[in-house]
């Protein structure tokens, strides 16, 4: 008796400081767990004697996940499974540093423990064991003590030593408690010891009664694992001890001492089956109150009949049904809670109805709406549609008139000019060149730009430019006073009268500045075509016999005009140019003569004496430079020299003796231009027979332009004219693998036989009515399977379509 009594100072009792105990919370790591943990740290952080951990349960690990799946830990290297073993244990503390955290904002120190096992029951009981847990937090079901389905709480509870209590929270809150042994019989010492000395001490009893509630409340709780429900074991109890008290009528003692066993009461005490519904738990709950007050009613009776029982001994049994009327009161407060719990499950379940009849309200609205909006599109797509044939048709009347009215504007341009001809021979002679304004030409030519600048000379400078929606060549004549002299008026009057296929055309001039604006010629100068320049293409041979025959018609031309011939004196490839058609024109008519005019003595003829020798090197007539006398037959010297040009595509100087020397060998196709092509031998010697006349030391050597070299070199240009049809019409030898090997000709229908090769269809047909070896290798073939080849067909059909 005297281990169990409490000091008192100052008229209370003073409770010894209690060892520090570990808390142990069995965490899985879902969102229930933040309840576990926030009711444990509620539950034992006003006492500063706890430690707490933070137990979580893993699988063992068997296998290494990799790219071509899992290996055993067998099959992988050591350090791989280490590797993977601390990533795994770094996962989950990631996992628990919420719960962790939890614990640091309440100021408590918790520490998290791994466990890995495959049996979480198993794992937790054995760490519980091992470190000696006074206390251990898990989580349980919702459903609480009211049902009978085994979870893993239950069979934790049960595995757990007795040396540890278990808390069992749902929903934040205690759902079950299994107190530890120590708990246990330490309630029922204190309570014999209570029961001895209640009759002297009520201030102890008070306090005895205390623990005595929570040793009720713990038991009420175990029921939830697997225990009979605590009215049932108080009632067995007090079954026990009024059967007691009979037995003992006249032998009681000072006190009474007690020790019930828990699991006689176990098996003494009728079942529970009422445990698993509410209304059953209130009904036994009601036997039971009634049970009681019956029991109470007897007790009475056998007090007045024991007249030596002490009382003492009455004030426990008052004691008993105390505690049982607040174990009757802890269920029905359980029993409330279900029924709201069950109300409130009904009233979400309507609400996920009526929620559930309004989403299918609103998908009706939508499916509605987009029925409506699918007719909306379409019927814009209709009005669309229709809009566009509209506009499609306003383009074309749009179109049409506007073409029309250039129709008009053009025809109504073309009257007024036919008008103003008609005018100007009334009125006059009609001007043959047109006057530029000179600001026009500055501006066409951007200010003379060297970017525009395609050629120079002794003379002038040539620019590319556009006047008036026309490309042209301007050339600038360097003397500021040219346009002074009366001859450059002549000789302007006169260039701008001559009108021949294969000279420049003058369009126009600028009188005010020496300007002359001639046609823009594509291929530029023949020299450059020659000597194949910026890596342009060569001239074929009969392009060459006719650009020969063109100059010398020019030429012709030129010393027939009247009154007085025109003697151009810089024949040269330089100053002949060529179309985008490789048609040759010669530029520079008479304006060299012009240039010099003032150095002539004599009056214009066939043969003017002047002081000094214009043109360029090679290209002068040798009697020209010797005795200043200019007539035609300068020109026909410079054409030969430009025939040998033409035959050789080499430079002008020594060029006659080369020719020449090579024709009096025999070896004149080494000199030849092997660019252009295959020449005609006996032809290609002929013109430069030809060539090699016209280019005489001796003027009188040199033969006449009109009688004998232009039929000469017509002829000529006949023959390259049918050699070119023929070229052209020749007809091309069809590839060899459109050839048949059986008839030796194009295929209509090609196939393929079994030896591999293309036949066409008919012959092949034919060949193997009598024969079953192969046409090519004359093995035996396989099989008679012919098999089309459309992709040769189809190239064949190409070519056909391309010859016609």
């Amino acid at each position: 008796m005297a281990r169990n009594q409490k000091p008192e100072v100052g008229g209370l009792l003073r409770l010894p400081t209690p060892p520090s105990v570990t808390v142990n919370i069995a965490i899985k790591g879902n969102s229930k767990s933040k309840y576990v943990v926030d009711w444990a740290l509620e539950k034992f952080i006003p006492e500063d004697m706890f430690l707490f951990k933070l137990i979580f349960v893993r699988p063992t690990i068997t296998a290494v996940p990799t790219p071509v799946g899992s290996l055993l830990l067998s099959d992988v290297r050591e350090d791989l499974v280490t590797a993977y073993r601390k990533e795994i244990e770094w996962q989950t503390d990631q996992k628990l540093l919420p719960y962790k955290k939890m614990c640091i904002r309440r100021k408590v120190d918790a520490e998290i423990v791994q466990i890995e096992s495959d049996d979480v029951v198993e794992a937790i009981s054995r760490e519980v064991d091992q470190s000696s847990v006074n206390k251990l937090v898990i989580g349980a079901s919702s459903r609480g003590m009211f049902s009978r389905r085994r979870n893993v709480s239950s069979e934790i509870a049960e595995s757990i030593p007795k040396f540890c209590t278990v808390y069992a929270v749902a929903k934040g809150k205690l759902s079950a408690l299994r107190p530890s042994v120590s708990e246990t019989h330490g309630t029922i010492k204190e309570d014999s010891s209570e029961k001895s000395s209640s009759t002297n001490d009520s201030s102890i009893q008070n306090t005895s009664s205390h623990p005595e509630w929570t040793e009720s409340t713990m038991v009420a709780s175990y029921a939830h694992f697997r225990f009979p429900s605590l009215p049932t074991q108080r009632f067995c109890a007090l079954s026990i001890v009024n059967q007691t008290l009979l037995h003992k009528k006249t032998n009681s003692t000072e006190t009474i001492d007690l020790d019930i066993d828990g699991d006689d009461v176990v098996s003494s005490c009728p079942g529970n089956s009422d445990i698993g519904h509410p209304s059953g738990a209130l009904s036994s709950c009601q036997n039971l109150e009634t049970d009681t007050h019956s029991w109470i009613s007897h007790q009475a009776s056998i007090s007045d009949g024991l007249p030596e029982f002490s009382s003492e001994s009455q004030m426990n049994v008052e004691f008993e049904l105390e505690k049982l009327r607040i174990e009757l009161r802890h269920i029905r407060g359980m029993y409330a809670m279900a029924q709201s719990e069950a109300i409130d499950a009904s009233r979400k379940v309507n609400d996920l109805h009526n929620r559930l009849r309004e989403d299918s309200v609103k998908l009706e609205e939508i499916n509605v709406k987009e029925v409506e909006a699918k007719e909306l599109a379409i019927q814009e797509r209709v009005k669309y549609e229709a809009a566009k044939k509209e506009a499609e048709y306003v383009k074309e009347c749009a179109e049409r008139e506007a073409a029309e009215k250039n129709e008009a504007e053009n025809k109504a341009l073309q009257e007024a000019k036919e008008k103003e001809k008609l005018e100007n021979v009334l009125v006059g002679p009609l001007q043959q060149y047109q006057k530029f304004k000179w600001e026009d030409i500055v501006s066409a030519t951007s200010s003379f730009s060297d970017n525009l600048k395609i050629g120079w000379g002794a003379y002038g400078t040539v620019y590319k430019c556009s006047l008036h929606h026309t490309t042209a060549a301007v050339k600038v004549l360097h003397s500021k006073e040219a346009h002074k002299n009366k001859q450059f008026q002549q000789e302007l009057e006169v260039l701008s009268t001559i009108r021949h296929p294969h000279l420049l055309i003058l369009l126009g001039a600028c009188p005010d500045h020496g300007c002359l604006v001639y046609e823009y010629m594509e291929n530029g100068s023949l020299e450059d075509r020659l000597f194949r320049k910026n890596n342009t293409p060569p001239i074929p041979w009969f392009q060459r016999y006719r650009i020969a025959w063109e100059i010398a018609s020019a030429l012709v031309f030129l010393h027939s005009t009247s009154p007085q011939p025109i003697i151009h004196r810089d024949l040269k490839p330089a100053n002949i140019l060529l179309d985008h058609n490789f048609v040759s024109k010669i530029g520079d008519v008479g304006l060299s003569k012009m240039l010099d005019s003032d150095s002539c003595s004599a009056l214009l003829s066939t043969m003017c004496n002047e002081t000094g020798p214009v043109g360029t090197l090679c290209y002068i007539d040798p009697e020209y430079q010797r005795t200043g006398l200019i007539s035609t037959k300068s020109d026909v010297y410079a054409f030969g020299m430009v025939i040998l040009q033409l035959v050789t595509g080499k430079s002008a100087r020594a060029l006659t003796h080369v020719v020449e020397t090579a024709v009096d060998e025999g070896n004149l196709a080494d000199v030849l231009d092997t660019e252009a092509g295959n020449w005609p031998y006996e032809e290609t010697k002929q013109l430069a027979l030809l060539g090699l006349r016209c280019a005489e030391l001796r003027r009188k050597d040199r033969p006449s332009l009109r009688d004998e070299v232009l039929p000469a070199l017509e002829r000529l240009k006949e023959f390259a004219d049918r050699a070119r049809h023929v070229e052209i019409s020749a007809p091309q030898a069809p590839p060899n693998h459109f050839i048949c090997p059986i008839l030796q000709d194009v295929m209509e229908d090609p196939c393929v036989a079994a030896d591999g090769y293309t036949y066409d269809r008919k012959a092949i047909e034919i060949w193997l009515e009598d024969n079953d070896n192969s046409p090519m290798t004359n093995l035996p073939l396989p099989n008679k399977i012919l098999i089309p080849n459309y992709t040769l067909l189809s190239a064949i059909m190409g070519w056909k379509s391309g010859k016609q």
